[in-house]
């Protein structure tokens, strides 16, 4: 399921999991605190993350039927 784009982060499995989990169970968009925590938990940047997450957003729209870059319609 992962893109391109996400296979060349070079993330661990590990990383990965986590990611996916907080993604699945928290929130699709961390901001602030949330972001900074996940970032730590996961060993990376805060950019890092934020990219991820943004990768997998769009991933998940596609899915969805929605465009792959937020719009008009919100998700």
């Amino acid at each position: 399921m992962a893109s391109k784009a996400m296979e060349c982060m070079n993330l661990s499995e590990d990383q990965i999991k986590l990611l996916e989990e907080s993604f699945k169970k928290d929130s699709k968009h961390p901001t602030g605190t949330s972001l900074v925590l996940i970032a730590a938990e996961c060993g990376l940047t805060e950019e890092e993350t934020q990219q991820w997450f943004k990768l997998r957003n769009a991933q998940w729209r596609e899915a969805e039927g929605f465009p792959a870059e937020r719009g008009s319609v919100l998700d």
